[in-house]
């Protein structure tokens, strides 16, 4: 679940903090730019676990601070494929059940990946699992806050990285009158996470195991 991963980077030391020691500096500006941060394709950033290697530092003509170079290793949360996790439900919606760990949110169990057979209440928003007995059919209901055991099938990352205005449609001129503004975006857009694990419902421990 959690692994250590060797990074590189160029740390900044403002002025201010000259008079401590290097180490301290530098660990602390790691945890302000990375900590509870998602690094593509790394995973999300726990806290930093140790310093290797420290380079000369550098101050550059117009900026009074100090740029060193750091080799660091950093705790992140990166399951493996088909590791098995506890978490609890967040809350449930058409595209699946969204699970929490506390510290991590962005976890889906998508509607096939839920024991079968099973369907989404409109009315409560939740889903239930229509377990059959020898007494008939009994729907249990997926509530909020039930724990539940789950194994990781695949990780999507997105680049969320801010991008340059969007180019003109057309290169023709704007008629007088025309506004030349970008149309404004749909403040109702699902923002995307930049990182998602999409899982499969191992164990639901309410169930009758």
């Amino acid at each position: 679940m959690f692994v250590l991963v060797e990074m590189v980077d160029t740390v900044r030391i403002p002025p201010w903090n000259f008079h401590r020691q290097l180490n301290e500096a530098v660990a602390e500006e790691l945890n302000k730019k990375l900590a509870n941060k998602v690094v593509y394709n790394v995973g999300l950033c726990i806290c930093l676990y140790d310093i290797t290697k420290l380079e000369d530092s550098y101050i550059f003509p117009g900026d009074g601070a100090s740029h060193t170079k750091v080799h660091f290793r950093y705790v992140v949360f990166h399951p493996f494929l088909d590791e098995i996790l506890i978490g609890k439900i967040k809350y449930c919606s058409q595209e699946g059940v969204y699970v929490t760990m506390g510290f991590f949110d962005d976890i889906l169990i998508p509607p096939e990946s839920l024991q079968q057979p099973a369907k989404f209440d409109e009315a409560e928003q939740v889903w239930l699992w229509e377990y059959e007995t020898d007494e008939g059919a009994h729907d249990l209901y997926m509530d909020q806050g039930e724990e539940i055991r789950f194994r990781v099938t695949d990780e999507v990352f997105v680049d969320t990285s801010p991008t340059g205005p969007a180019t003109a449609a057309s290169d023709t001129a704007a008629q007088p009158g025309q506004s030349t503004a970008p149309p404004k975006e749909d403040g109702g857009e699902k923002k995307e996470a930049p990182y998602t694990l999409i899982t499969y419902l191992f164990n639901w421990f309410t169930s009758v195991y």
